[in-house]
């Protein structure tokens, strides 16, 4: 019977994903209404259980897909792969309404570029502080500090090693990560309940996952708004951290 049970799981994989995302989010605004009067949202709940689940599905496989490694839920990994990713993130993104779009204006813009170079330069800091001395590979961890898309762009078009790679990966995960579970906490004590912060918010941070992961935590209306400026954040990174900033870094070393 168990054997039938896990058969039944196993060659359902992705309705099978569906139920356990459910079932994990039920359980996180039990938790948020029963325990916390609703004061942590439910979805930074679920957030945390998902990266739980995720860490000991890898632990307990020895793999490096985390709780897709089990295999009756293998199905996870597809249902969190990058296609159905993207497609969200972009269908979002057409539930913004472009008249708010438009009074983000000049702001919107120049967030893009401060996010941009700030995660930039903090990664920079850091790959400095480890070890690195060569503008490709500090080039390469500062661009996965802005995103962990651009990481691999970056280091792919300087030629970077590939544990540099792997290491700038790291680093925009742990950002998206890091945005995604504090952005409900720090929300009304920078504004971010209106359109036009979430846009803001979205050029200054640019994670795509951690912006709308975070913002459909705080408010689900706001996610369209951020999605729209953090994904013009990764082409704008794409665009500066193999070209301009890699020229400027090179310079100072």
């Amino acid at each position: 019977m168990l054997d039938l049970i896990k058969n039944v799981f196993a060659n359902n994989g992705l309705i099978t994903a569906f139920v356990v995302v459910g079932l994990t989010m039920w359980f996180a605004y039990f938790i948020s209404d029963k325990f916390t009067k609703g004061r942590i949202h439910g979805s930074a709940i679920a957030i945390v259980i998902g990266l739980v689940l995720a860490y000991f599905g890898g632990v307990a496989t020895g793999g490096s897909k985390g709780i897709a490694d089990v295999s009756v839920l293998a199905g996870m990994g597809f249902l969190g792969g990058s296609m159905l990713r993207d497609f969200a993130i972009v269908a979002t993104s057409f539930g913004a309404n472009f008249d708010e779009i438009k009074k983000a204006g000049f702001r919107g813009v120049i967030s893009l570029f401060i996010g941009v170079v700030l995660s930039f330069i903090v990664g920079v800091i850091f790959a400095f502080v480890f070890g690195y001395r060569d503008a490709v590979s500090i080039t390469t961890i500062g661009a996965g500090t802005v995103t962990y898309i651009v990481g691999p762009v970056t280091g792919a078009a300087l030629n970077a090693g590939s544990e540099v790679i792997a290491i700038s990966i790291a680093a925009g995960l742990v950002k998206s990560v890091l945005v995604m579970i504090g952005t409900p906490f720090v929300a009304r004590f920078i504004g971010l309940n209106n359109p036009t912060s979430a846009m803001v918010y979205g050029g200054l941070m640019g994670t795509t996952s951690g912006v709308t992961g975070g913002l459909a935590a705080t408010d689900p209306k706001l996610v369209p708004y951020g999605a729209v400026t953090a994904t013009f954040y990764t082409g704008l990174g794409c665009l500066l951290c193999p070209t301009l900033l890699f020229l400027i870094t090179d310079t100072f070393l």
